[in-house]
């Protein structure tokens, strides 16, 4: 498969299109499953009680029949045994069938193993299925997958990356699930351009080049800006809002500057550029600190000469279909993301930072801004002490290229057209342990592990989906693409998204990005899991031992394979990770390898794969399993309470200003206690029965896409979650604009504020009228005044 096609080929991905194998569809397609039922040992015993008696009555009572008294006692007998073995069957077909259609199963909130038989299990319990499934996880099988897919670097589009999509896509059908095919669309990527580099020289005042300095070709920020740009050099530290605030604060301009900022601070290189961007700055350089590294670099072969590449797209998906699909049948309208950044970027190494960071002069910075750079004072700049500037030059090439996003599911046995999505992205612009080999080998592992219990006798209620996306470097282009395909239907098909991305960067520290609603299944899984380094102790108890310090809860991030589902589709996401304390210094660089990462965890990535494959594992299994979907639907309530509590102590500010919360406090409520209803309703009703489960699963599932505001466009705020999301009409907008009437009076805007109080609280309000249900059911007091 050529590397680069036009948009108008049709035949261009046949290899990738076909759902299911010939010889699958001449044998029937699904696999054949071995049905065994389950008799309990106390209706063994009543079952052979009967019988027995029975045979002794008609033996004893044979030849009765020549007298006739006994005759009249003989029809006594027979009518009581008769009227007994009919009570009997009714009662033991009763609870047989209640064993294999759900009844009775075991209360899955409690996270326990009781032995209560699984809905439509065919006689396998919960505990029963959590052992088959430790049992069928290998170690090995994830530490030989990462090995074989981290070799060399394999981009879209690339005939490394066309190979092992087609690999994933033959190991999918291996596994003979229900469904697997592929989708394919055309994508707009940036590349190096391969006849013109990007360059960095040192200029004289009249311009004249006094010196160039090296760069590794291969080393750039895809959707950097292109062009050239000459100006001073501003330190910037992390390149966050607090440090360009500092920077203002002291008198420092970075307007027309080339900010120099180094990697990590919990800012993405796409804010780190569009912050730089927003204060006026020329250029960005970005390069890793030996200060955020490990203490002893050396050891894990970081040098000094390594430079970090990162995409610098504010957003994810094709900037160039901002809100819609780029599937080889749409037609491209001439619009871009407002997220594409206006002014050139590029990685540098610790080397060319020293080098320039050396010869600034001005002020110095704070204390806590300092780096381990060697040979460098810290000063802020912008100007050198010998006169020079900087010049510098980006030369990429934006390329449609033909993406392959590969899919295989199993379907559920009850509600199969509710879909638990497993997902990890599969290319890398370097080896990509990390970055895309550990999250395709244990999506692949657990592919493998429920399929195998399937076969065993597993009969999810719901649907499973494994995916391998395409182009995850670049901003989560096939994962994004694919969401804006199926937009208006997936909040009533996806009942959760788990992101393997980047899964394994130690083994130390778990930490969470979730939306809340998910938070409970996280919870109880680490009470089932083992921990990776420490053989016997649970994650949750060793959390006990250590205070707590195995997990982070954080909210969902934009470069997170799962950040796109919640804040764009509404779609409970998550994304976990095991760390280390320090962070893992290889990711988006060459030296990205499976035998360094092997080196970081102590020869342990296997035991590590395996642990966090199971952590997923346990939770997709519970949301397959239990008759009502163990989310969290009253999760966000406390965060807009303790939102609510910021909005109370500005009350009297905002009402002389003519502003009221009173608004929010009233839908805040509302929607509390609409979740709270709703939830008592779910706790005191059948949830065996059929309709009842799938009447509260229908709203459990769209709690999370009622947070989607339907006052912004997809298309120009694609992100449109209120607490998740990015825009003036979130509750971090509203929160930093509100902090202003204490930092800032002056700069606070009431018309704004005004505009983005109506959004929030409406949305809001949108949320509790829905979770109330039926119209009729809706109790507004509101007096409406124009």
């Amino acid at each position: 498969m050529d590397a680069i096609r036009s948009p108008l080929s049709q035949s261009s991905s046949v290899s990738l299109h076909r759902s299911v194998p010939e010889e699958e569809e001449e044998e029937g397609g699904a696999s054949k499953v071995e049905v065994r039922f389950v008799t309990s040992g106390s209706e063994e015993e009543l079952g052979a009680g009967p019988s027995s008696e029975l045979t002794a009555l008609l033996l004893r009572y044979r030849h009765g029949y020549k007298r006739a008294g006994v005759l009249l006692s003989v029809c006594g007998v027979i009518v009581f045994i008769i009227a007994f073995l009919l009570a009997y069957a009714v009662f033991s077909g009763r609870n047989h069938c209640s064993q294999v259609e759900g009844q009775g199963e075991e209360d899955t909130r409690g996270g326990g193993g009781a032995k209560t038989p699984a809905d439509g299990g065919a006689g396998l319990y919960l505990g029963e299925l959590r052992v088959m499934m430790r049992k069928l996880l290998q170690d090995e099988d994830i530490h030989n997958t990462v090995s074989r897919f981290s070799r060399a670097s394999h981009p879209p589009g690339s005939s490394e990356g066309t190979s092992l999509a087609s690999e994933i896509l033959r190991r999918f059908r291996e596994l003979q699930m229900d469904h697997t095919w592929a989708e394919s669309l055309y994508a707009t990527l940036q590349f190096p351009d391969r006849s013109q580099r990007s360059s960095l020289w040192l200029v004289d005042s009249a311009g004249v080049v006094s010196e160039q300095i090296l760069l590794n070709p291969s080393d750039y920020c895809p959707y950097s800006a292109t062009g050239s740009t000459t100006g001073g050099v501003v330190y910037a530290n992390y390149g966050r809002p607090e440090d360009f605030h500092w920077l203002k604060s002291a008198g420092v301009s970075v307007k027309g500057c080339v900010v120099v900022m180094r990697v990590g601070g919990g800012v993405s290189f796409a804010e780190k550029v569009w912050l730089a961007e927003k204060n006026g700055a020329g250029g960005v350089l970005i390069y890793p600190d030996p200060a955020d590294l490990p203490q002893d670099p050396r050891r894990l072969g970081l040098n000094a000469h390594t430079a970090v590449s990162e995409h610098v797209h504010l957003g994810s998906g094709d900037p160039f279909t901002p809100g819609f699909p780029s599937f080889n049948h749409t037609q491209f309208p001439p619009i871009q993301s407002s997220g594409l950044p206006l002014i050139p970027a590029l990685p540098i190494s610790a080397t060319v930072a020293a080098k320039l960071l050396s010869q600034l002069s001005g002020p110095s910075c704070p204390l806590s801004w300092q780096g381990r750079l060697p040979y460098v004072r810290c000063v802020i700049g912008p100007e050198f002490s010998s006169g020079r500037k900087v010049r510098m030059s980006v030369h990429n090439v934006m390329t449609p290229v033909l993406l392959n996003n590969i899919f295989s599911s199993l379907e559920g046995r009850v509600e199969p057209d509710q879909y638990i999505i497993v997902g990890a992205q599969r290319d890398s612009l370097g080896p990509g342990a990390v970055k895309s080999g550990v999250g395709t080998a244990i999506l692949l592992e657990l592919a493998r592990t429920f399929s195998v219990m399937v076969k065993n006798g597993f009969s999810p209620r719901r649907s499973l989906l494994f995916v391998s996306w395409d182009a995850g470097d670049f901003g989560n282009v096939g994962a994004t693409e694919w969401l804006e395909g199926y937009l208006s239907m997936l909040h009533l098909k996806a009942v959760a998204y788990f992101s393997l991305d980047q899964a394994i960067m130690g083994d130390d520290v778990l930490t969470a990005f979730s939306s809340p609603l998910l938070v409970d299944l996280l919870d109880a899984a680490i009470r089932q899991v083992e921990h990776p380094k420490h053989a016997g102790q649970t994650i949750y108890s060793q959390a006990e031992r250590e205070g707590g310090s195995w997990r982070i809860k954080k909210p969902l991030y934009l470069n997170s394979g799962a950040y796109s589902f919640t804040a764009f589709a509404g779609v409970p996401a998550m994304e976990l990770r095991f760390t280390e304390e320090r962070a893992y210094p290889f990711v988006n660089t060459p030296l990205d390898s499976a035998s360094r990462l092997q080196e970081v965890l102590g020869g342990r990535l296997g035991v590590t794969g395996r642990s966090l494959g199971e952590l997923v594992g346990e939770m997709v299994l519970r949301l397959a399993h239990d008759h009502i979907l163990p989310l969290r639907i009253t999760s966000y309530a406390q965060t807009v309470l303790q939102f609510s509590a910021q909005l109370n102590k500005h009350s009297a500010e905002l009402q002389s200003r003519g502003l009221s919360p009173q608004w929010v406090f009233s839908a805040r409520g509302d929607y509390s206690r609409a979740a709270d209803t709703l939830q008592r309703a779910i706790d005191y009703s059948d949830v065996h029965d059929p309709t009842t489960a799938r009447f509260y699963n229908t709203r459990i599932m769209k709690v999370e896409y009622y947070f989607l505001s339907q006052y912004v466009s997809a298309v120009e705020t694609p992100f449109r979650h209120v607490i998740h999301g990015r825009g003036n009409h979130t509750l971090s907008a509203l929160t930093e604009h509100l902090a202003l009437l204490t930092s800032d009076p002056g700069r606070f805007d009431e018309r704004l504020f005004r505009r983005q109080l109506a959004l929030f609280t409406w949305t809001l309000q949108g949320a509790a009228n829905a979770l109330n249900g039926d119209v009729w059911s809706i109790h507004n007091t509101h007096t409406y005044t124009h």
